[in-house]
């Protein structure tokens, strides 16, 4: 699927009071229904991981495949599919990606990024599949897990039987081989070989490290063990590294499919509003996202007389640098220490959608050879280059904020708080929180806390909990 990604660092995203401040919330705005976006707000420098169809560059060829290799795509190829994204209007190809027919049914695992526009655009797009003897028909889809990137389509013929969906997990080994399926690049269906190292769990949801290609147009194929039976489904790569690419763990799929197969039992018919069934889900994760980085209290870091809060978890990294290096008052007359933490992945919705992450940055700025006024001048000028989005954005509604100093009991601030609404998914908001210390003259801590795809009162809370964090220890 071309071009897509995930997030900074994947790429396959108030009437309160503080002591005795109270800073009021702008009122949440309108969440019209028709369209859906969100801007991207700054977050730290990370390594870049994405959905491997959305890979940009030449892509590393592919070794010769082993004799086991050769065989395992002989006995599995009848049962892979492309699946293509398609312009309801003259029929042209919008995205492709892979797909496995699962046993002997009519029911083939895929990625969501895969139909993610026929899913939240059914209007405009719609699915086909092609298999390897050129055959090809029409797509229905019939479940979607956003979260960890799932989807389950229907089509007008069988599986023969290769590709086994175990009801227990897969258990492997560190090293042990698995060969990957796919179309990569649109070229043909293809197999590559490589070896599960472990479970990675930086991602708020866990994933498999397959240390082997995994090319554009893979997304959804099935990674399988040497005897055939799938470990996991296709769905990103580092672009920072060699052969380090990730799958979807099959348990996660194992529920889907089962979602499914119970509703058909039932005679239940498939949705027909797929929009509202990711609302759902995305409600559900920014629940889980908040209470998870609000369990405890947030972790304090020291910076000049100032502690500021951060959260270091697996999903979430921090880095630092500083411009103190050049302390010469003619080569630079201030010095600035900036830390910043994102969540190493976020939720792929959309092309153009990413969301359900936290991200924290924090500036010490002090003078070295300033005067009072004009350090006022380049704190003030800092402050007020920061962004929050356009108005004229499509995705989202515009910010509406709300400007007041206040104190949380042991440091003044000036603090700004604005608030977008998902024009697409109702009850999504983006919360962005801007800090700025008042104490001193001649130093200035700058704080911002971004939080994407949060409920209302979860922004809200996460703003709190930021705000009464930041303090000042009396100690320069």
């Amino acid at each position: 699927m071309k071009p897509t990604r995930l997030a900074a660092s994947v790429q396959l995203a108030i009437t309160v009071t503080w002591g005795a401040a109270a800073l009021a919330a702008p009122v949440p705005p309108s969440s019209p229904s028709n369209q859906q976006g969100m801007p991207a707000p700054p977050t730290a420098p990370a390594p870049r991981r994405v959905p491997e169809q959305d890979a940009q560059g030449e892509p590393a060829p592919l070794p010769t495949p082993s004799s086991a290799a050769q065989k395992l795509y002989a006995a599995a190829k009848a049962d892979l599919l492309q699946v293509r994204s398609l312009l309801k209007s003259g029929r042209t190809q919008s995205s492709v990606g892979s797909g496995f027919l699962v046993g002997t049914s009519n029911l083939v695992l895929t990625n969501y990024h895969v139909v993610s526009q026929f899913a939240l655009d059914p209007e405009t797009y719609t699915g086909e599949w092609v298999d390897t003897a050129g055959q090809r028909g029409n797509i229905e889809l019939l479940a979607v897990d956003v979260l960890h990137d799932l989807a389950v389509v229907r089509v007008n013929r069988y599986g023969t039987g290769f590709f086994k969906v175990p009801e227990e997990p897969v258990r492997l080994t560190q090293g042990q081989y698995l060969y990957s399926l796919g179309n990569p690049l649109d070229l043909g269906f293809a197999i590559s070989e490589g070896a599960f190292n472990g479970v990675i769990s930086r991602s708020f949801y866990d994933q498999l490290m397959f240390t082997g290609p995994i090319n554009s147009g893979m997304s959804g194929g099935p990674s399988v063990t040497a005897a055939g039976e799938v470990a996991g489904v296709n769905v990103a790569k580092r672009l920072d590294g060699e052969l380090v690419s990730f799958l979807v763990p099959i348990r996660y799929a194992q529920r889907l499919l089962k979602q499914v197969t119970d509703r058909m039992a039932a005679k239940g018919a498939a949705p027909k509003d797929f929009t509202a069934i990711v609302t759902q889900q995305l409600l559900a994760h920014q629940k889980a996202m908040v209470d998870h980085l609000l369990a405890g209290p947030l972790t304090k870091k020291t910076m000049g007389p100032y502690e500021v809060p951060v959260r270091e978890t697996e999903q979430m990294r921090c880095w630092g640098n500083s411009s103190a290096q050049a302390t010469s008052r003619a080569e630079k007359p201030f010095a600035v220490d900036t830390t910043s933490c994102a969540m190493e992945s976020a939720v792929f919705v959309s092309g153009s959608l990413q969301t359900g992450a936290v991200g924290i940055r924090h500036q010490y700025l002090r003078s070295i050879g300033l005067d009072a006024i004009r350090f006022a001048q380049l704190s003030s000028a800092s402050f007020k280059n920061e962004s929050f989005g356009s108005y004229k954005d499509s995705r989202l509604t515009g910010p509406q904020c709300t400007e007041q100093f206040v104190t949380n009991g042991s440091l003044p601030m000036r603090a700004v708080l604005c608030v977008r609404a998902y024009r697409k998914f109702a009850g999504l908001y983006d919360f962005s929180l801007l800090t700025a210390s008042t104490d001193d003259g001649m130093m200035n801590l700058q704080s911002r806390l971004d939080a994407r795809g949060v409920s209302y009162d979860n922004g809200m809370r996460t703003a709190r909990a930021f705000l009464e964090a930041l303090a000042r220890t009396g100690v320069k």
